[in-house]
C-alpha cells in the first residue's frame, strides 16, 4: 500500500486487512489521540464543568474552556462567539427558533440543501413565521451568483436571513461565501453557512468570510459524535433566544425576574457532552498539524483517480462538474438500471469498500429532478490512499459490468 503518514494514528486502518473507507463526508475515522481524550474523561476526570469546586470540577470547567478556545481559534474566531452544540442540525436549529422574526420575514436557501438546512426553514413556513425562497443553481450544479442577487433584490426589505451550505454535501461543490455574504449584507440580511462539509477540509476564517452564524460539526472531522458549533457574531448571538434554558443558562432565576448569562453560556443549558468535548478539543489540535493545501491537492488527486475510472462508463453519470478540482474529494453518481444501495452492500462485501448510497440527506433535489434512486457516493479523506481509490474504480468496474 501506498504509505500515507496519518493511517497508523487511526486504529480502524491498522488492521490486517483493513476496510477500503471512503464515506468521509458521513462521518470520519477517529485517531487514538481523540479516543484517548475521550476515554481520560471518564476514567481520570469525570465531572461536571462550571459546578463543583473540587478537583474533577475544575478540571473539567478548564477543559472546557481551553476546548472552546482551540475549536475557536481553529475558524479564527473570538472564543466568545463559539456554542457548543449537539451537531450541526442542532446549531441550525438554534438560530432558526432563537430568531425573533417579524411578520413577512423572508429566507433565502439554495436548491441544494441538506436536511439539516432545510428542514427548520420549512418548520418556520408551516406554522407561518416566514417565507422560503430557493435559489436554482446553474446547469452544473455550481451557485447561481446572478439568480441569488436577483432573488435578493426581488425580496427586497423582508429578506431576513441567507442559509447556504458553504460546501455541498451531494456534489462536493464549495459555493462562493464570501461573495453570497456580501451581496446578502447589501441588502439588510443575515447570513448562516451550513459548513459541515467545509470546516473538515478547508482553513477557514470566518473573518474573511463575513457570515453571522457558521455551524459544523465535529464528527465529520475526527471527532466525536454528539458535538458541534455554532460560531454566530457578538451581535447575532446575543439577538437568539435559547432553546435550552435550565442549569447553567443564568444569573437569577424567579417569578419576578429572569436573567439569563451572556455569550455561549446562555445557549448551552445542562450538562455538556464533556468526554466528546474533550475530544473535540483533541480533534482540532490532530488538524491543526495538517497542511491543508496538502490535503486539498491529495483529496483532489484521489477523487481524479475515481473520477477517470468511472466517468466513461454507459450507465454512469456524475452529478455536478465534471472536473474532480471542483468537487474536491467528492464524487456522487447516479447510476442507470442498477439499485444503489445493492452495489453499495456489494462494494463492501466483494472488496471491503464503505460508500454511502441513497439520496444523502438533499431528498428534495432528486425529487425536482424525477431521480427516485438516489446516487451512490464516494467521499476521501486525509488517511485514504491512491491504491485505495484504484480498488474502488476496479471492484466497482466489475460490479457494474457483472449487473448491468
Amino acid at each position: 500500500m501506498v504509505p500515507n503518514r496519518f493511517r497508523e494514528d487511526f486504529a480502524p486502518l491498522r488492521k490486517e486487512n483493513p476496510v477500503c473507507y471512503l464515506d468521509n463526508a458521513c462521518t470520519t475515522l477517529r485517531p487514538d489521540s481523540v479516543i484517548e481524550a475521550v476515554s481520560s474523561y471518564y476514567t481520570e476526570t469525570p465531572g461536571c464543568g462550571g459546578r463543583s469546586p473540587h478537583r474533577w470540577g475544575y478540571a473539567v470547567t478548564l477543559m472546557m474552556a481551553q476546548a472552546r478556545q482551540a475549536v475557536a481559534d481553529f475558524i479564527s474566531a473570538p472564543r466568545d462567539e463559539l456554542v457548543f452544540t449537539l451537531n450541526s442540525t442542532a446549531a441550525i436549529n438554534q438560530v432558526a427558533h432563537g430568531i425573533n422574526w417579524k411578520p413577512g420575514d423572508v429566507v433565502i436557501t439554495s436548491d441544494k440543501e441538506h436536511n439539516s438546512n432545510f428542514v427548520p426553514w420549512l418548520q418556520l413556513e408551516n406554522e407561518g413565521v416566514v417565507e422560503v425562497q430557493q435559489v436554482s443553481s446553474n446547469e452544473d450544479n455550481t451557485f447561481d451568483l446572478q439568480a441569488f442577487e436577483n432573488a435578493c433584490a426581488q425580496v427586497g426589505d423582508n429578506l431576513r436571513l441567507v442559509a447556504i451550505p458553504f460546501t455541498s454535501n451531494l456534489d462536493g461543490v464549495t459555493n462562493p461565501v464570501a461573495e453570497i455574504t456580501k451581496i446578502a449584507h447589501d441588502f439588510g440580511a443575515e447570513v448562516l453557512l451550513d459548513s459541515a462539509q467545509a470546516i473538515p477540509h478547508n482553513k477557514v476564517n470566518v473573518k474573511d468570510l463575513g457570515c453571522d452564524y457558521l455551524a459544523f460539526s465535529l464528527h465529520k472531522m475526527l471527532g466525536p459524535s454528539g458535538v458541534g458549533a455554532l460560531f454566530a457574531t457578538e451581535e447575532s448571538m446575543a439577538n437568539l433566544e435559547t432553546l435550552s434554558g435550565g442549569g447553567t443558562t443564568i444569573v437569577s432565576a424567579s417569578k419576578d425576574n429572569l436573567e439569563f448569562l451572556p455569550g455561549p453560556a446562555r445557549l448551552e443549558g445542562g450538562s455538556s457532552n464533556y468526554a466528546g468535548i474533550a475530544g473535540a478539543k483533541a480533534a482540532v489540535d490532530y488538524l491543526s498539524n495538517v497542511d491543508f493545501e496538502w490535503l486539498s491537492d491529495h483529496e483532489i488527486r484521489l477523487n481524479q483517480i475515481i473520477t477517470d475510472g468511472v466517468k466513461d462508463l454507459d450507465e454512469i453519470t456524475i452529478i455536478g462538474p465534471s472536473k474532480a478540482s471542483v468537487r474536491g474529494g467528492m464524487t456522487a453518481m447516479l447510476i442507470d438500471g442498477i439499485d444503489v444501495h445493492d452495489l453499495a452492500i456489494i462494494l463492501d462485501e466483494a472488496g471491503s469498500i464503505m460508500v454511502r448510497s441513497g439520496f444523502h440527506c438533499v431528498n428534495h433535489w432528486f425529487e425536482s429532478k424525477g431521480l427516485a434512486g438516489g446516487s451512490l457516493r464516494t467521499s476521501a479523506y486525509l488517511y485514504n490512499t491512491e491504491e485505495e481509490a484504484r480498488q474502488f474504480v476496479d471492484v466497482f468496474s466489475e460490479a457494474i459490468s457483472a449487473l448491468g
